[in-house]
């Protein structure tokens, strides 16, 4: 069957997901790019991504309900939940605490922090189970949690002559696999403070995807014009 444009952007979404997990080289990437936006036909474009992971390796027809492939760590969620937990809380009193990196959060974890603070970073954690409830309490303290765009996370706390609440965040449509974290508690005379973004990583390997397509988009269009400029001297002859 022919393939539409719809169907390379899914493709090309897909791929830009795999750069940004670290899963495809920026040379394998902009190769098969290239080709993805060469396709024709599906025949062309499911050899692409067939040894990557969910949401799909094989090309959906015109009309699919199947949801283009989101960015980050969304595919590897199923294989993130489930485990011992290797922390069920955190503890700040004048000083600090943090819980960053490849973790296993419990599956509720209770943060407090009096005259300091606390780091809770999820973006590549794993846990402990589905539903997850992180509580914090902060007395003329502050605490961070910062959470991959495609987390589902619901902030629900109380500031007392303090905040407590979410500030700017990537936007990104929570990933219907993903675990769902409820962010509860009070902050007095301090702040809780709720933040979504990609790491550093990800982020630096989505800004080198971005140049490779931009310039894959530029060879391809120069190679149009060189196709138009031959048609054109063939006909004149």
């Amino acid at each position: 069957m022919r393939a539409s444009d719809t169907e390379r952007e899914r493709i090309a979404e897909l791929l830009r997901e795999a750069v940004a997990e670290g899963r495809l080289e920026m040379d394998e990437f902009e190769q098969r790019l290239d080709t993805a936006y060469r396709a024709r036909t599906h025949g062309e474009l499911e050899p692409l991504v067939q040894d990557l992971p969910a949401p799909g390796s094989a090309v959906a027809p015109v009309g699919s309900s199947v949801p283009a492939a989101r960015r980050g760590s969304a595919a590897d969620w199923p294989s993130r939940i489930g485990g011992t937990p290797t922390s069920k809380g955190g503890f700040a009193l004048w000083g600090a605490f943090n819980r960053k990196g490849r973790w296993t959060v419990g599956r509720t974890f209770t943060a407090f922090a009096m005259w300091g603070g606390g780091e809770i970073d999820l973006r590549e954690a794993h846990f402990e189970d589905r539903e997850t409830v992180i509580r914090c309490f902060t007395i003329m303290g502050g605490l961070h949690v910062t959470a991959p765009p495609e987390l589902n996370v619901e902030v629900k706390g109380v500031g007392i002559m303090g905040g407590f609440g979410e500030g700017p965040n990537e936007d990104d449509e929570p990933a219907p696999d993903a675990p769902r974290v409820r962010i509860t508690g009070f902050a007095l005379m301090g702040g809780v403070g709720v933040e979504r973004k990609r790491t550093k990583a990800e982020r630096r390997r989505l800004k080198e995807a971005e140049k490779a397509e931009r310039e894959v988009r530029r060879r391809r269009g120069a190679e149009s014009l060189d196709e138009q400029e031959g048609s054109g001297r063939k006909e004149l002859g």
